[in-house]
């Protein structure tokens, strides 16, 4: 159980430090004028002036959010910190905390480099990017069987999923006015995608039983890396006991060598906005793509497995040499064997669809003060266990033309959060803004947000 444990605390530190769901740019700045990269959240949104960004510093975004804090996993235990699986730490207490699935990712976007002109009876704007990936969704029996050891004899950890990705883009983005149609503006982006890496993990099924005369598990697993220089490692099990169970071979874990270019793909965005009277209206779906990768090594259960041995006996007697101690030690890598995974021929490509997201809005001007205007945004992004969606509303002001800010509220999947946007703009030479879907509360002494949601947008470009 300890190989157990270790893992149910990275599973738990990574739910706590590192998650957050995907965005292209800071939905604070959805409707505030004068905000460079508008046309990343609806590519028919245009800008006032033609633009280069800064290298690499353009539209720097990272953003994480959680449904799983420090305060749920970290407890203090006679004045020092211990994790929720400390035996001195209350299971009622503890496992109340933990929903029925918790779910953290994090993303990092980095504009490379981006420029917007006015042409062909529209705004087209050019863009390379960075992106990069990764979220873990795992369901609250997971934390239980960590926590509860063997008190609770059944588990039923089924869709266990993690993902991650990383790729590099080009973007064309071209809107317009359409004069056919008073009052609608239609824009669209085409993407050219080139993927450095992807690793997915679907844990689809383990129904465990665990009793004081046998131990049975059904699995259910395939893991996909279209990594370069990837490989998984394997060990050799040899069961103990009377279990009539035959040797075999499982994957034990991997290594990277080096990392290339993987795969190719292509994505749109497709967008729309129309005016009537103080009132603007907007939609849009984003990442409407795929990508191919490459060579893709390949692990199964090849289907579902059952096993069921008597190796492992319980004694309630702590001294005794099958004590629940021991005998949950003698599976040093429990889980890895529990899956029984091994090693298929690889594929010769793997074609994986992107994280689509869609947004729908309304704006409406303060008709006593037109400089103030309200929005109400809703996004959602679709991708299997990883899917979310946020509503914020918005107070937008502009006061003089080179300044504007916002601030605005937000609530969905991982509850409400407070956000706030700063925007400098020259119009002729300098752009400014600064920040934050979900501002940072408190944090612990190593830096880490207690709660584990907060987002950091900043930018330096130059209109002329």
């Amino acid at each position: 159980m300890k190989a157990f444990k270790k893992l149910a605390f990275c599973a738990a530190l990574a739910a706590a430090a590192l998650p957050t769901y995907a965005q292209k740019s800071s939905y604070s700045g959805y409707f505030l004028d004068n905000y460079t990269y508008r046309f990343q959240m609806n590519p028919a949104f245009a800008n006032e002036q033609n633009f280069v960004s800064m290298p690499a510093l353009g539209n720097l975004n990272v953003s994480f959010a959680g449904n799983l804090h420090l305060t749920d996993v970290f407890y203090n235990v006679n004045g020092r910190t211990a994790l929720f699986t400390n035996p001195e730490v209350n299971a009622s207490k503890a496992l109340k905390k933990f929903g029925n699935r918790e779910k953290f990712m994090t993303n990092e976007k980095i504009d490379i480099l981006s420029g917007g002109f006015k042409a062909w009876g529209g705004y087209n704007t050019v863009s390379i990017s960075a992106v990069a990936n990764a979220g873990v969704s795992l369901p609250k029996s997971f934390f239980q069987l960590a926590k509860e050891g063997i008190s609770n004899k059944t588990y039923d950890i089924q869709n266990v999923a993690a993902d991650v990705n990383a790729y590099a883009q080009i973007a064309f983005n071209h809107s317009r006015d359409i004069k056919q149609v008073p009052g609608l503006r239609a824009g669209a982006a085409v993407k050219f995608l080139i993927g450095v890496g992807a690793l997915q993990a679907k844990f689809n099924e383990a129904d465990l039983t665990l009793g004081t005369d046998n131990w049975i598990a059904r699995t259910n697993a395939d893991i996909y890396a279209s990594v370069g220089g990837f490989r998984f490692e394997q060990k050799r099990y040899e069961p103990k006991g009377d279990s009539g169970m035959q040797p075999y071979d499982y994957v034990s874990g991997a290594k990277i060598d080096n990392f290339g270019i993987q795969g190719f793909g292509m994505a749109f965005d497709l967008g729309a906005e129309y005016k009537w009277n103080d009132f603007k209206f907007s939609a849009a779906i984003l990442d409407l793509g795929f990508i191919s990768w490459g060579k893709t090594q390949w692990a199964s259960t090849n289907g579902t497995q059952t096993v069921e041995t008597d190796a492992y006996t319980f004694n309630a007697d702590g001294d005794a040499d099958n004590s629940f101690k021991n005998e949950f030690n003698n599976l040093k890598d429990d889980f890895s064997k529990l899956y029984q995974l091994t090693v298929n021929d690889p594929k010769g490509s793997y074609t994986r669809g992107l994280a689509t997201t869609l947004n729908f809005a309304v704006d409406y001007i303060f008709p006593y003060y037109r400089n103030l205007h309200f929005g109400l945004v809703n996004s959602t992004r679709i991708y299997g266990p990883f899917t979310t969606t946020q509503f914020r509303l918005s107070a937008n002001v502009a006061p003089v033309k080179i300044f504007s800010a916002d601030i605005n509220l937000g609530v969905g999947t991982y509850g409400a959060d407070f956000g706030w946007m700063l925007n400098l703009n020259t119009l002729k030479g300098f752009n400014l803004f600064i920040g934050m879907d979900h501002t940072l509360g408190k944090l612990c002494k190593q830096g880490i947000p207690l709660n584990s949601n907060g987002s950091f947008n900043f930018g330096m470009n130059f209109p002329f």
